[in-house]
């Protein structure tokens, strides 16, 4: 007799079909699996011996192979542990087979029987449910697992628990869905005194979904700026939140199968390698980029990253999308970002200060920005400088515009671009990832301000991609403006939001 349990292995945030085998027959003791597992895998089969062993049940002393289908596609994780333990009970006619096919399983065993948490399970009771499978989960997971809605959930937090329930003897209690509360946020655009072209240009940014690099000495406010970015943005739509979700879920990082609703802001440290920015490694797991989807990721000191890691973002601002190729898989993550970036004038961060003088400008300056190819600085939108800030400013009663002021202008921005995207029948959202004849119909200047724009593409010798961004840029103005229009005015600043040259 052959067992059948379902389960799933995991591409990306893909969760693709696995069927788990078991078959006990005569011959020699032994407990073989195979269909390509991982470490992780082949050493089920010592927790399930000692799950089994807790609840009572010995394995029987024939042989026992478990065979992961398709065996040519790699299985990684302790998920599997459970699916091997049901597998186990059907061969050996503890549970009703016929009933144990109805069920998606995942979960890890501990030699006590326990059933503890493991990655991925809303992706995978998403894709149960499309299927018209139930699932099976630890109960640790079971509040993610409910988002996914559809058939059943059972969440138990002990193997005997869930033998019980299918039997009938005992009855377990449906999870229920939760969503992350995050802390009140205390930052508020007050705090920052001064440095009020680098406001609007936060605004604009946080506006029309652009990249923005701030450029300043130290202790000028770019970190400041930045952390404030995504207090600015509206709240992430269902459909944003699920996404965000199940990356954190296939990464590990969804605390208490609560579902996220608040935007990511990622701010990795410099000393980041590639594999850590846009994902990789030995099982291709999600980087920062992709941890990052739908929300904000913050890259301070810049030009300290390695080149390479830096000029592998180049693909995912591009695209959304940041692809991970390897020899035995091809995986594709979510990567919808915000890129902020923030970096000294040059490496001793005084460049242009007269009282604190660089020593070796402009070479200092020449060697520190270099480090950051053409091709990266022209995908980003806007490029802001950020000045001291000197102590009179410092000392001033700040009347600027609270956050709440702001929010509410972005806010009226956003719609107007989702009302203006949704009657040309487009799936794009913001101005930023509008492009080729979609951009042509929404941001055609008016007057003057197209030989503006082409002269100024000229004399700045502004790509094809420059030219488009800073069309994006002006659209976005416009709307803060509430014009359909886009002036001379709005061309110009975004024009003054190009890469800076070194002075």
């Amino acid at each position: 007799m052959v067992a059948h349990i379902r389960t799933v292995s995991f591409f990306g945030v893909e969760a693709r079909p696995v069927d788990v085998q078991v078959q006990v027959m005569s011959g020699l003791p032994a407990f073989t699996i195979v269909g390509l597992p991982d470490k992780a895998v082949a050493e089920s089969k010592e927790r399930v011996r000692g799950a089994l062993s807790a609840i009572g049940l010995a394995l029987p002393a024939r042989r026992i192979t478990v065979n992961l289908a398709p065996a040519d596609m790699p299985k990684e994780g302790s998920h599997f542990d459970l699916p091997i333990a049901l597998g186990m009970l059907s061969a050996m006619g503890v549970l009703p087979a016929d009933e144990m096919q109805q069920f998606c399983v995942l979960g890890e065993l501990g030699l006590d029987g326990s059933i503890m948490a493991v990655n991925g399970v809303l992706p995978a009771a998403i894709a149960a449910h499309a299927e018209g499978l139930d699932l099976i989960c630890p109960a640790a997971c079971g509040g993610e697992a409910a988002w996914a809605g559809g058939g059943e959930v059972l969440a138990p937090d002990h193997l005997i628990a869930l033998v019980n329930h299918i039997k009938g003897t005992q009855v377990l209690s449906p999870p229920k869905p939760e969503i992350a509360v995050e802390p009140a946020s205390l930052v508020d655009m007050r705090d920052i005194k001064g440095q009020e072209s680098a406001k609007r240009a936060l605004e604009i940014t946080a506006a029309g979904g652009h990249n923005l690099l701030l450029v300043g000495p130290p202790g000028a406010g770019k970190s400041l700026l930045a952390a404030r970015l995504p207090g600015l943005l509206p709240p992430m739509e269902a459909q944003e939140a699920l996404e965000v979700s199940m990356i954190a879920s296939v990464a590990g990082t969804l605390r208490d199968g609560r579902l996220i609703q608040a935007r990511p802001f990622r701010a990795p440290h410099h000393s980041a390698s590639m594999p850590a920015l846009v994902g990789g490694g030995h099982k291709a797991k999600p980087g920062e980029v992709s941890l990052a989807h739908n929300g904000v990721l913050f890259l301070d000191e810049r030009p300290e990253f390695s080149r390479q890691a830096l000029d592998s973002l180049r693909q995912p601002l591009e695209s959304g999308e940041a692809v991970i190729a390897r020899a035995n898989a091809h995986v594709t993550y979510p990567a919808d970002v915000q890129l902020i970036a923030a970096m000294n004038p040059c490496r001793c961060g005084y460049l242009g200060d007269h009282e604190l003088a660089c020593t070796r400008a402009p070479k200092c300056a020449i060697d520190y920005q270099s480090k950051i190819s053409g091709p990266l600085y022209d995908r980003i939108d806007l490029h802001v400088e950020v000045p001291p800030v000197s102590a009179s400013e410092l000392s001033q009663v700040n009347d600027s515009e609270p956050t709440a002021v702001v929010v509410a202008r972005v806010a009226r921005a956003r719609q107007i671009q989702l009302d203006r995207f949704a009657e040309l029948g487009s799936a794009v959202r913001i101005n930023a990832r509008a492009d080729g004849q979609l951009l042509a119909t929404i941001a055609v200047p008016v007057g003057d301000a197209q030989t503006l724009l082409e002269d100024a593409t000229d004399r700045m010798r502004l790509s094809a991609r420059g030219y488009h961004r800073v069309l994006r840029v002006a659209r976005t103005i416009a709307d803060l403006d509430g014009r359909t229009d886009i002036n001379r005015t709005h061309i110009a600043e975004a024009l003054s939001y190009r890469r800076m040259q070194i002075r």
